[in-house]
């Protein structure tokens, strides 16, 4: 009796086994499709993606906003492809499962990974409505550099020493961002320590005449250099000098701008007099009281 209920157990076995391996060959075909289906469904929405970004780009100087639209498009075609593929080859239950599955699990999955949808959906309005754009100097945070690429996640920027910082998009639209090439202009100023017994009027004339022939320094009706004064000291005075440049290249441009003009600014204020002198200390004493340094002008 036990060697025949084992051999019963056997039987049932093989049969579910053989039955098994016959639905499997009746949809291998199905399979195969499927697979197929998957393949074509990548190298056509990698080619149509690719087309879409450069039709959208022919319409839009925004390359930012061309290539993330170019990436949905190849996205959301290649999911179309795997459902395909998954009802090609007969496997409607996982299909009807995997969006059960996905829209019962939405909450969760959103609750655990809220900072990447966040950073998602933060991409999506920024490729549309965002305020810079690529090369563009900006100031996120505390992150200072140019724009090189806006992902679906993230935003790109390199700074002026070389690194690469990938800012969560979130953290683009909550943070204030300053944009110094917006209008292509950037404001440059420095100060200048004069003496007292200085004409200030020539001083700032010559300073607005240094500024005029320095061919860096932007000067139309909307952006004017002036020079005026800041604060009054015990031994001096302390002139601020405002002034503009291009910021195609913010910051080599507006360093190099602004040091021709400091320098020029001293050489010319130097030789009429009016910038204080070094004084070298000779020597000095002291007692419980008092300190006496003795001081002279070596020029």
């Amino acid at each position: 009796m036990e060697l025949n209920a084992s051999n019963v157990h056997v039987d049932l076995i093989l049969k579910s086994l053989y039955s098994y391996w016959e639905q499997f060959l009746e949809q291998v075909p199905g399979i195969i499709l499927g697979l197929i289906i998957i393949i074509l469904g990548y190298q056509i929405s990698i080619r149509l993606g690719e087309l879409a970004k450069k039709r959208i780009s022919h319409n839009t100087t925004d390359p930012l906003m061309s290539k993330l639209l170019g990436n949905i498009i190849k996205g959301l075609i290649f999911i179309f492809a795997v459902i395909w593929a998954l009802k090609a080859a007969g496997l409607n239950s996982i299909t009807n499962f995997l969006f059960t599955t996905l829209g019962a699990s939405a909450i969760i999955v959103g609750l655990s990974f809220k900072d990447i949808g966040g950073n998602f959906l933060s991409g999506i309005i920024l490729a549309f409505n965002r305020p810079f754009n690529v090369n563009d100097t900006v100031k996120i945070g505390e992150n200072f550099g140019q724009i090189k690429s806006l992902e679906f996640l993230y935003t790109k920027i390199t700074t002026y020493d070389g690194r690469d910082v990938f800012l969560p998009n979130s953290d683009v639209i909550r943070n204030p961002v300053i944009n110094y090439t917006d209008d292509g202009f950037f404001r440059c100023d420095f100060q200048v320590e004069v003496l007292p017994m200085a004409d200030l009027e020539d001083v700032k004339r010559i300073i607005r005449e240094i500024l005029k022939s320095e061919p860096d320094v932007v000067e139309n009706q909307t952006h004017t250099s002036f020079v005026a004064e800041k604060e009054l000291l015990r031994s001096n005075v302390i002139l601020g000098v405002y002034f503009w440049v291009s910021t195609n290249e913010f910051r080599k441009s507006s360093l190099i701008a602004k040091g021709k003009v400091v320098q020029k600014v001293k050489d010319a204020l130097w030789a009429k007099n009016y910038l204080p002198k070094p004084y070298q200390v000779l020597g000095w004493s002291s007692d419980e009281n008092n300190v006496s340094v003795q001081l002279k002008n070596p020029l």
